[in-house]
């Protein structure tokens, strides 16, 4: 026991020695090593840098459609994706450890014989041409200058060729040996190492030079990595010297027959082979989704704004951006590639790319939130557009989603929804009945259009179709603005603005905010969809209506697994009951009247999408919308498996009235996309409302 002590000792305190003797080309003062020796001896592994002990390699993660392999795209700060050392070839194993540490397996994490050659050739050459640096050593530098907590100044000190850095690798290597097997510290070393043209660990590196993974590698493209790490900048065959890189391979490959481990021959097999690279890059961000598909970069886009909401992945936005370029994990989106593509078509047959107008659309599973979709007729890019077009072809606004300078679009009478959900929780059923004017004359105050004397006097866009007594069910069918003016009046517009809010609609505008906030009693003209919104907030509200009263987030991703193959619980279902059911299907019955569908009371007459039914071959539900003059057009459709909701607009101005007679072909599109999500779905019909919520006025009905 006193003699390993003893050797212990002397390893420290030789090694110190030395390796000042290397650097600064004299001795240390004695007191000074040995001073360092006695302390590195004390130092237990438990008191090492949480760095060291527990390395915080950044890894990229992976972003994956709803199949879980097809790959979206990655977010990394450094390309690298650590393996185990069973799924790395033996032959990159022993290139490595030829390369960088040959004596690796003999020493105890400082090289007494390295030192003393590199010191002779030192000394002989008058400049430092050979280093003492074992593996192990280096592996601690690598940690300690990839120290995410440390500031730059202090990552530079982490590689400062000084006598009290070199001192301090030697400590930790030390230590690390002592805990450590052979095995654990070259996995570590090979998951950190730089490899040059941006991939960091040999897995992003077997993949960057030469389109595989590390357990496929031959001899040839072994030694060629392991040579890299040398001088993985200058090295690099792909942006820098391929000739010193087949310089480098031929100096391990030789190596290699040194030491036993390849034969003559096999060496001069691999040495002859030419310099075959078959490199691919990993695409980072949404602006590198694959060329062929970037229409998913509006989806991308909107999970990276998703992820920086969740506190489970830091405590703040930024905290959160740099969890996911560092923390390795594997994300399985709900975008589904199919629905995506039917959505797509259907969007580009309305308008072009090139189009200044636009038509966002999402698609969102009821019961769970997933947006299985999100389409726009635009080049998801950052390049600059033609002179004059602000957001077209190419932009990186959410204009499906919301967010940032994109504040919606107004839903016209799409909110319809929210007066009548409102008023069947107030204990009104679908047959209250109100003889609808062509124009009704309000209490609620406003100035400006729609205005007489002062107070809010909405009128009908057909009077002829739509005066006359009406029910829910037909008033929604037809669209009767002045039945649902009067609704309104009769339970509260503030009930109406809390009940879109309730269900997903976020009042991104300022003034929206502010009448939601101070005004909403007075606010009787958002029951038509006067306030901004967006593809996937409406389908979202729809979706909380098909699934009977059940809001769910909308929701991104299927699963989330950490670098340690460990789930997230952020990618499960937020839901919460916020309807009373029964409310929620008579609004879904009355739903059904404006798509051509029938109630199950038989109570629909008349709609503004009277194809969809027939269209789809299967119960349906929805609505359609126009704001004024008929500057945006929106159709919302729902099955009780999907719901999809589709905006036309010009996101750039306002006063570009798209027409009335795009709803049609929007309908027929909405329609298309159902069919093509729901093929080998099967068929689900609604739950009928009670008799109750049909046709007896009761109490209030709360779900939430």
């Amino acid at each position: 026991m006193i003699r390993a002590r003893l050797d212990k000792l002397l390893t420290v305190v030789i090694a110190g020695v030395l390796a000042g003797l290397v650097l600064a080309g004299a001795a240390l003062p004695a007191a000074l090593v040995f001073g360092i020796g006695f302390s590195a001896l004390s130092t237990p592994y438990s008191e090492l840098p949480s760095t060291l002990r527990t390395p915080p390699t950044a890894q990229r993660s992976n972003l994956y459609a709803n199949d879980g392999t097809t790959l979206i795209t990655s977010f990394y700060q450094e390309d690298r994706v650590d393996v185990p050392l069973r799924e790395v070839a033996p032959v990159m194993r022993q290139a490595i450890v030829a390369a960088e540490d040959v004596r690796f397996y003999q020493h105890s994490g400082v090289d007494l014989r390295g030192v003393v050659r590199a010191f002779t050739v030192n000394k002989r050459d008058g400049r430092t041409r050979q280093g003492a640096s074992t593996l192990t050593m280096q592996y601690v530098r690598n940690v300690l200058s990839s120290d995410p907590r440390l500031t730059e100044r202090q990552r530079q000190a982490a590689t400062e060729v000084t006598t009290a850095r070199k001192l301090q690798e030697m400590r930790y290597a030390l230590a690390l040996e002592r805990e450590l097997s052979k095995e654990d510290i070259l996995t570590r070393y090979l998951n950190i190492a730089y490899f040059g043209a941006g991939a960091y660990g040999i897995g992003a590196a077997s993949k960057r030079y030469f389109s595989r993974s590390p357990a496929e590698l031959t001899l040839a493209q072994a030694a060629l990595l392991a040579g890299l790490v040398r001088s993985p900048d200058s090295d690099d065959p792909i942006n820098g010297d391929a000739d010193s890189a087949l310089g480098r391979r031929t100096y391990v490959l030789e190596r290699l027959v040194e030491t036993g481990q390849v034969s003559a021959d096999a060496a001069a097999a691999a040495q002859a082979e030419p310099l075959q690279l078959r490199p691919s890059e990993t695409p980072n961000d949404c602006t590198g989704v694959p060329d062929g598909h970037n229409d998913w970069g509006f989806f991308c886009d909107w999970f990276t704004r998703w992820w920086s909401s969740q506190s489970a992945f830091g405590s703040s936005a930024d905290e959160r951006k740099r969890t996911l370029r560092r923390g390795g994990f594997s994300i399985v989106s709900s975008l589904d590639p199919a629905v995506q593509r039917a959505t797509t078509e259907q969007v580009l047959k309305i308008y072009r790319l090139t189009d200044a107008r636009a038509v966002p659309t999402a698609v969102v599973q009821p019961g769970t939130g997933r947006v299985l979709a999100m389409s726009v007729n635009r080049t998801y890019s950052v390049a600059a557009n033609p002179v004059g077009q602000k957001n077209h072809p190419n932009t990186v606004n959410q204009l499906v989603a919301g967010g940032g300078a994109i504040e919606g679009y107004q839903g016209g009478s799409t909110f319809k929804l929210f007066a009548m959900l409102a008023a069947l929780e107030s204990g009104l059923p679908l047959s209250t009945e109100f003889t609808a004017p062509t124009q009704l004359l309000t209490r609620f105050p406003v100035t400006g259009a729609g205005s007489c004397d002062g107070r809010w006097c909405p009128s009908n866009a057909s009077p002829s179709s739509m005066n006359g007594p009406r029910t829910m069910w037909t008033a929604f069918g037809r669209s009767v603005n002045t039945y649902f003016a009067w609704l309104t009046e009769r339970v509260g517009a503030d009930r109406v603005v809390e009940m879109a809010e309730r269900l997903g609609i976020v009042l991104r505008a300022d003034s929206d905010e502010r009448l939601a906030r101070y005004g909403a009693k007075d606010w009787g003209p958002f029951t038509l969809g006067v306030a901004a919104t967006t593809p996937l907030d409406l389908a979202t509200a729809y979706a909380t209506v098909a699934a009977e009263g059940t809001w769910c987030a909308p929701l991104p991703v299927v699963s989330i697994s950490d670098s340690a193959g460990r789930p997230v619980d952020a990618a499960k279902p937020d839901c919460r009951q916020v309807l009373d059911t029964d409310v929620a299907r008579a609004a879904a019955d009355a739903a059904r009247c404006p798509v051509g569908d029938q109630s199950m009371y038989g109570r629909c007459d008349g709609a503004t999408a009277p194809d969809l039914r027939s269209q789809l071959g299967r119960p349906v539900a929805g609505k359609t919308g126009s704001s004024e003059r008929y500057g945006t057009e929106t159709v919302v459709a729902f099955t009780p498996q999907l719901a999809v909701a589709s905006m036309a607009a010009n996101p750039d101005d306002p006063r570009d009235a798209v027409g009335q007679a795009v709803q049609a072909r929007m309908a027929t599109a909405v329609g298309e996309v159902l069919g093509a999500a729901l093929r080998d779905q099967p068929v689900r019909d609604f739950v009928p409302p009670s008799e109750r919520a049909a046709f007896q006025v009761t109490g209030a009905r709360t779900g939430n």
